[in-house]
């Protein structure tokens, strides 16, 4: 299992207010071994001063030095690199070090103009023999460049090296350099040949044309490949980026191929000091290190102090392969798709049909589907499937019709009623949820109910509703678990944008007793969940856990997806795995496009032997369902979390 977490103390370097030259921001930090010792080289931004060269108050970037025993607790503190060479004269950032056949070797960027220009922010090089001193400083690359690292250890004989060109002059490009002897690091000749055959040594991991992406951390040599660990910035050219630490696995032997990586950021921005300081709401990877099987990950919160996370290696390396198999595993939709399609020439659902329940009994898949017709009401049809693909029978008339006052239209010819139904078997009744809308108020969530028996027989005489969600909040897509939980019945709903739970001990709602909202599921920024969350269905019991389909909205392009969580078998509330990528997305013109463009919205699932068949609405007008084997899928969300 896959866990991400910050270290509880964080942030573990901060500004020195008695040291003027790190008084501003100490960032960015590098950790490297040294005997018994851990250094850490970071970047310290001074208060405003008076310089010299641009005679103007300013401040400068230096990078300073720290030791520690165990990683965490640094003392010592001191500048260790400092703007000396004209090139540099403005300011040494961000230093990556690699100790490389006895010797440290620490690129830098470093910045030769002011006011700052892309040409005038390269790649500077320091050499020190113990880190005690600088031995040596070159001038590393004649470009726009940052974020460079050695490898540890040669390649195939070879001297490595993974640089970020353009980062200033974007797009930015990931790129290897390979050399037969040290010296070439920082040769002219080397570089301007190198960089007028970039793209043979580019390795690609930005996902859109709109992201940004530039080295973290300097490589980590594992059994699996050379570890990454990268910035990922979302929507680079806008004021929404969203920055995120990803990772990727290169090949032993030819690191310009990538055997995998993340889909998603590790993290993003969340605790205070990531949020606020600085450059707000930027995390940036720097360092990295591996303690037995454990691997630490140097990161800036905030371009304003250096913190850490930490992660099993082996449950990291493991997340990526799944990932990469996951992005292969998929729900396939049927080729019979649409299943239900409006009926024009019945007035109830000649509009749209779509947003179906779904339940298993007696040999047979029963779905409980939305239909709009004429008259802009929401009701509810039947169709049932022997096989789960076909249909076999279609009720010709609406089996739930809007009784109560709170899903009747209250004015005009806005849309109103009986919404997106979710069903649960318990004993010997059907509990159904749905969305209750008058047209005018809150839509809550309505509960009602009806004996196994009359539902096979065809006998439509469900309960009456009772409203089960709280006035004047917005609430829909609930769920009623389909075990009681040491005496407690369980709902899912969502009241705002995340999934939430509440339990309650009777199921007599009585108009001043409602759910409660406990947040639970929440959203990923950076995801393809980033914007908004709602249940499927009832989850599904395996003897790994309870399965759970939900739906995800992306703040990026308003994309409806599908994915799935797994739950404590014994704690449902506990999430034990979630899947990264999307298990289905819109592809087909059906999901393209509709009343809503761009929606899958599943409603129901059901197992039938050992594949899961999930129903749901296409494009907001029909029906679709896709499958997918129970055990694929429980390998998948066994690896994630």
């Amino acid at each position: 299992m896959f866990i991400i977490k910050r270290y509880p103390e964080n942030p573990i370097l901060a500004p020195e207010p008695g040291n003027s030259w790190e008084a501003g921001a100490v960032f960015n930090g590098c950790p490297v071994k040294k005997d018994d010792q851990i250094y850490l080289l970071y970047r310290a931004i001074s208060l405003p001063h008076y310089h010299t060269k641009t005679k103007q108050k300013m401040s400068i970037s230096d990078i300073g030095k720290a030791q520690s025993i165990d990683g965490i607790h640094f003392s010592g503190r001191m500048r260790f690199i400092t703007g000396e060479e004209s090139w540099e004269i403005y300011g040494t950032e961000d230093p990556r070090v690699t100790k490389f056949e006895g010797k440290y070797y620490i690129f830098y960027t470093a910045l030769s103009d002011f006011p700052f220009t892309p040409q005038g922010i390269k790649v500077g090089l320091a050499i020190s023999k113990d880190l005690g001193k600088v031995d040596q400083k070159q001038l590393v690359t004649p470009f726009n460049a940052k974020a460079m690292a050695l490898f540890p250890d040669r390649v195939n004989g070879k001297i490595c090296a993974i640089l970020t060109a353009n980062t200033d002059l974007p797009p930015s490009k990931l790129a290897i350099a390979f050399f037969d002897d040290i010296k070439q690091i920082w040769s002219t000749s080397f570089w301007n040949k190198w960089y007028g055959e970039i793209d043979r040594y580019t390795i690609s991991l930005r996902r859109r044309t709109e992201d940004h992406v530039e080295l973290g951390a300097a490589p980590i040599k594992t059994d699996k490949g050379w570890l990454i660990i990268y910035s990922y910035i979302r929507n680079y050219f806008t004021q929404s980026k969203v920055f995120g630490i990803e990772a990727a696995l290169l090949d032993l032997n030819d690191p310009l191929k990538v055997i995998a990586r993340t889909s998603a950021p590790l993290i993003t921005p969340e605790e205070t000091y990531e949020l606020y300081g600085v450059v707000p709401k930027v995390i940036f990877p720097s360092g990295a290190m591996v303690k037995d099987d454990e691997l630490w990950i140097y990161y800036s919160g905030a371009d304003t102090v250096v913190c850490l996370m930490t992660t099993k290696l082996s449950d990291l390396l493991d997340l990526m392969i799944n990932s990469n198999l996951e992005q292969r595993v998929s729900l396939k939709r049927s080729d019979k798709n649409p299943i239900i399609a409006p009926i024009k020439n019945h007035s109830w659902e000649s509009l749209q049909t779509f947003n179906p329940a779904a339940i298993y009994e007696d040999r047979q898949v029963h779905l409980i589907y939305r239909a709009i017709g004429d008259d802009k009401a929401s009701v509810f049809g039947y169709a049932a499937s022997k096989d789960g693909l076909n249909i076999d029978y279609r009720e010709p008339k609406p089996i739930y019709l809007p009784r109560a006052d709170f899903e009747k239209r209250k004015k005009g010819q806005v849309g109103f009623g009986c919404e997106d139904p979710r069903v649960t078997k318990i004993g010997s009744t059907i509990y159904m949820c749905y969305t209750a809308y008058d047209g005018e108020s809150s839509p809550r969530v309505a509960l009602t109910s009806i004996p196994v028996e009359d539902f096979l027989n065809k006998n439509w005489d469900w309960s009456y509703p009772k409203l089960i969600s709280p006035p004047c909040f917005d609430d829909k897509d609930a769920v009623l678990f389909p075990e009681i939980i040491n005496g407690w019945y369980l709902f899912f709903h969502r009241i705002g944008d995340d999934i939430d739970y509440s339990f309650v001990k009777e199921l007599d709602f009585d108009g001043s007793v409602f759910l409660g909202d406990k947040r639970w599921i929440k959203l990923r920024e950076g995801f393809w969940d980033s914007r908004k969350l709602g249940v499927a269905a009832p989850p599904i019991k395996t003897d790994k856990g309870w399965v759970m389909f939900y739906h995800g909205v992306s703040k990026e392009d308003h994309t409806y997806r599908v994915g799935a969580v797994l739950l404590d078998l014994a704690d449902p509330i506990r999430i034990i795995g979630r899947t990264f990528n999307p298990l289905f997305e819109p592809e087909e013109s059906y999901e393209k496009e509709g009343d809503v463009h761009n929606v899958v919205f599943p409603c129901g699932n059901v197992l039938v032997g050992e594949k899961v068949f999930v129903y749901y609405g296409g494009g907001d007008r029909v029906v679709g369902v896709a499958s997918i084997e129970i055990k694929k899928l429980l390998e998948i969300l066994q690896g994630n979390f």
